[in-house]
Protein backbone atom coordinates (compact mmCIF):
# COMPACT_ATOMS: atom_id res chain seq x y z
CA UNK A 1 0.00 0.00 0.00
CA UNK A 2 1.23 3.51 -0.79
CA UNK A 3 1.45 5.63 2.34
CA UNK A 4 1.70 9.39 2.60
CA UNK A 5 5.10 10.67 3.65
CA UNK A 6 4.79 12.88 6.71
CA UNK A 7 8.43 14.03 6.88
CA UNK A 8 10.23 15.87 4.10
CA UNK A 9 13.62 16.10 5.81
CA UNK A 10 16.14 13.61 4.47
CA UNK A 11 19.04 12.16 6.44
CA UNK A 12 22.73 12.45 5.44
CA UNK A 13 23.91 10.27 2.53
CA UNK A 14 20.33 9.81 1.34
CA UNK A 15 19.30 9.86 -2.31
CA UNK A 16 15.72 10.97 -2.81
CA UNK A 17 13.90 10.85 -6.17
CA UNK A 18 10.75 12.99 -6.33
CA UNK A 19 8.35 12.07 -9.15
CA UNK A 20 5.02 13.53 -10.20
CA UNK A 21 2.97 15.09 -12.95
CA UNK A 22 2.98 18.71 -14.02
CA UNK A 23 2.14 21.12 -11.17
CA UNK A 24 2.01 18.26 -8.68
CA UNK A 25 4.21 20.03 -6.13
CA UNK A 26 7.55 18.36 -6.96
CA UNK A 27 9.71 21.48 -6.89
CA UNK A 28 7.91 22.90 -3.85
CA UNK A 29 8.54 19.68 -1.92
CA UNK A 30 12.23 19.71 -2.85
CA UNK A 31 12.51 23.35 -1.75
CA UNK A 32 10.94 22.48 1.59
CA UNK A 33 13.54 19.75 2.08
CA UNK A 34 16.32 22.19 1.19
CA UNK A 35 15.07 24.92 3.50
CA UNK A 36 14.91 22.46 6.40
CA UNK A 37 18.41 21.19 5.72
CA UNK A 38 20.90 22.24 8.45
CA UNK A 39 23.98 22.28 6.20
CA UNK A 40 25.11 23.69 2.87
CA UNK A 41 22.74 23.33 -0.10
CA UNK A 42 23.55 23.44 -3.81
CA UNK A 43 20.98 23.58 -6.60
CA UNK A 44 21.61 22.12 -10.07
CA UNK A 45 19.25 23.56 -12.69
CA UNK A 46 18.87 21.89 -16.10
CA UNK A 47 16.39 24.33 -17.68
CA UNK A 48 17.37 26.44 -20.68
CA UNK A 49 15.49 29.67 -21.59
CA UNK A 50 14.39 28.41 -25.00
CA UNK A 51 11.27 30.58 -25.05
CA UNK A 52 9.61 33.37 -23.06
CA UNK A 53 7.61 30.98 -20.89
CA UNK A 54 10.68 28.98 -19.87
CA UNK A 55 12.68 32.16 -19.25
CA UNK A 56 9.94 33.44 -16.93
CA UNK A 57 9.77 30.10 -15.15
CA UNK A 58 13.54 30.07 -14.62
CA UNK A 59 13.45 33.60 -13.21
CA UNK A 60 10.59 32.67 -10.87
CA UNK A 61 12.41 29.59 -9.58
CA UNK A 62 15.60 31.59 -9.01
CA UNK A 63 13.64 34.08 -6.91
CA UNK A 64 12.12 31.25 -4.82
CA UNK A 65 15.51 29.79 -3.82
CA UNK A 66 17.36 31.09 -0.75
CA UNK A 67 20.21 33.42 -1.68
CA UNK A 68 22.63 31.31 0.39
CA UNK A 69 22.27 28.30 -1.93
CA UNK A 70 24.93 27.75 -4.57
CA UNK A 71 23.42 27.36 -8.05
CA UNK A 72 24.88 25.47 -11.01
CA UNK A 73 23.13 25.74 -14.37
CA UNK A 74 23.97 22.68 -16.44
CA UNK A 75 21.65 21.45 -19.23
CA UNK A 76 23.74 18.46 -20.39
CA UNK A 77 26.55 17.21 -18.11
CA UNK A 78 24.31 16.43 -15.16
CA UNK A 79 26.53 13.74 -13.61
CA UNK A 80 29.49 16.13 -13.67
CA UNK A 81 27.42 18.94 -12.18
CA UNK A 82 26.29 16.68 -9.33
CA UNK A 83 29.88 15.75 -8.57
CA UNK A 84 30.99 19.39 -8.56
CA UNK A 85 28.06 20.49 -6.41
CA UNK A 86 28.53 17.60 -4.00
CA UNK A 87 32.13 18.62 -3.38
CA UNK A 88 30.96 21.96 -1.98
CA UNK A 89 27.59 21.14 -0.36
CA UNK A 90 25.98 18.66 2.02
CA UNK A 91 22.74 18.50 0.00
CA UNK A 92 22.36 18.77 -3.78
CA UNK A 93 18.95 19.37 -5.39
CA UNK A 94 18.56 18.60 -9.11
CA UNK A 95 15.66 20.18 -11.01
CA UNK A 96 15.11 18.28 -13.18
CA UNK A 97 15.77 15.01 -15.03
CA UNK A 98 12.82 15.74 -17.33
CA UNK A 99 14.40 18.80 -18.94
CA UNK A 100 17.80 17.12 -18.98
CA UNK A 101 16.40 14.32 -21.18
CA UNK A 102 14.65 16.89 -23.41
CA UNK A 103 17.85 18.93 -23.74
CA UNK A 104 19.81 15.92 -24.90
CA UNK A 105 17.11 14.93 -27.36
CA UNK A 106 17.15 18.45 -28.83
CA UNK A 107 20.94 18.18 -29.24
CA UNK A 108 20.40 15.05 -31.33
CA UNK A 109 21.92 12.61 -28.84
CA UNK A 110 21.05 8.96 -29.59
CA UNK A 111 18.85 6.93 -27.26
CA UNK A 112 21.68 4.76 -25.94
CA UNK A 113 23.70 7.86 -24.99
CA UNK A 114 20.77 9.38 -23.10
CA UNK A 115 19.97 6.18 -21.21
CA UNK A 116 23.69 5.73 -20.59
CA UNK A 117 23.70 9.22 -19.11
CA UNK A 118 21.00 8.06 -16.72
CA UNK A 119 23.26 5.18 -15.71
CA UNK A 120 26.10 7.66 -15.21
CA UNK A 121 23.91 9.66 -12.82
CA UNK A 122 22.80 6.53 -10.97
CA UNK A 123 26.17 4.78 -10.79
CA UNK A 124 27.92 7.00 -8.21
CA UNK A 125 24.89 7.35 -5.94
CA UNK A 126 26.05 4.52 -3.69
CA UNK A 127 29.40 6.26 -3.16
CA UNK A 128 28.17 9.83 -2.58
CA UNK A 129 29.03 11.92 0.45
CA UNK A 130 26.37 14.61 0.01
CA UNK A 131 22.66 13.90 0.14
CA UNK A 132 20.95 14.21 -3.24
CA UNK A 133 17.37 15.13 -4.17
CA UNK A 134 16.42 14.63 -7.82
CA UNK A 135 13.16 15.82 -9.41
CA UNK A 136 11.58 14.18 -12.45
CA UNK A 137 8.21 13.88 -14.16
CA UNK A 138 6.16 10.71 -14.24
CA UNK A 139 4.92 10.92 -17.83
CA UNK A 140 3.77 7.36 -18.47
CA UNK A 141 0.29 7.78 -16.98
CA UNK A 142 -0.92 10.65 -19.15
CA UNK A 143 -2.30 10.91 -22.67
CA UNK A 144 -0.60 8.66 -25.23
CA UNK A 145 1.84 10.93 -27.12
CA UNK A 146 0.57 11.57 -30.66
CA UNK A 147 4.04 12.01 -32.24
CA UNK A 148 7.12 9.85 -32.64
CA UNK A 149 9.21 12.40 -30.71
CA UNK A 150 6.67 12.38 -27.88
CA UNK A 151 6.75 8.60 -27.67
CA UNK A 152 10.54 8.61 -27.69
CA UNK A 153 10.68 11.23 -24.92
CA UNK A 154 8.21 9.27 -22.78
CA UNK A 155 10.16 6.05 -23.17
CA UNK A 156 13.59 7.59 -22.57
CA UNK A 157 12.49 9.50 -19.47
CA UNK A 158 10.80 6.36 -18.13
CA UNK A 159 14.02 4.38 -18.53
CA UNK A 160 16.12 7.09 -16.85
CA UNK A 161 13.63 7.31 -13.97
CA UNK A 162 13.79 3.54 -13.48
CA UNK A 163 17.57 3.54 -13.29
CA UNK A 164 17.70 6.34 -10.73
CA UNK A 165 14.80 4.92 -8.70
CA UNK A 166 16.51 1.50 -8.55
CA UNK A 167 19.44 2.93 -6.55
CA UNK A 168 17.66 5.72 -4.66
CA UNK A 169 17.10 5.34 -0.92
CA UNK A 170 13.74 7.09 -1.12
CA UNK A 171 11.24 7.60 -3.96
CA UNK A 172 8.32 9.96 -3.45
CA UNK A 173 5.35 10.39 -5.78
CA UNK A 174 3.67 13.79 -5.60
CA UNK A 175 -0.10 13.77 -6.11
CA UNK A 176 -2.01 17.08 -5.84
CA UNK A 177 0.72 18.49 -3.61
CA UNK A 178 0.75 15.48 -1.28
CA UNK A 179 3.97 13.41 -1.01
CA UNK A 180 3.41 9.65 -1.17
CA UNK A 181 6.35 7.47 -0.13
CA UNK A 182 6.62 4.62 -2.62
CA UNK A 183 10.13 3.46 -1.66
CA UNK A 184 12.00 3.87 1.61
CA UNK A 185 15.25 1.96 2.15
CA UNK A 186 15.86 0.86 5.75
CA UNK A 187 18.42 3.07 7.48
CA UNK A 188 20.55 -0.04 8.12
CA UNK A 189 21.38 -0.31 4.42
CA UNK A 190 22.25 3.33 3.78
CA UNK A 191 25.89 3.99 3.03
CA UNK A 192 26.66 0.29 2.44
CA UNK A 193 24.50 -0.42 -0.58
CA UNK A 194 25.90 -0.46 -4.08
CA UNK A 195 24.03 0.58 -7.22
CA UNK A 196 22.05 -2.20 -8.86
CA UNK A 197 23.50 -3.75 -11.98
CA UNK A 198 20.07 -4.61 -13.29
CA UNK A 199 18.82 -2.91 -16.43
CA UNK A 200 15.13 -2.05 -16.06
CA UNK A 201 13.21 -1.93 -19.30
CA UNK A 202 9.71 -1.39 -20.53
Amino acid sequence: MIAASTSGVVSPSLTHLILGGARSGKSRHALEIGRAWPGRVAFVATAEPRDADLAARIARHRAERPASWATLEEPLDLAGACRRAGAEADLVIVDCLTLWVANRMLRGHPDEAIVGGGDEIARPLGERRAALVLISNEVGEGVHPPTADGLRFRDLLGQVNQRVAAVADRVTLMVAGIPLAIKVEPALHRGRRRPSRSRPSG
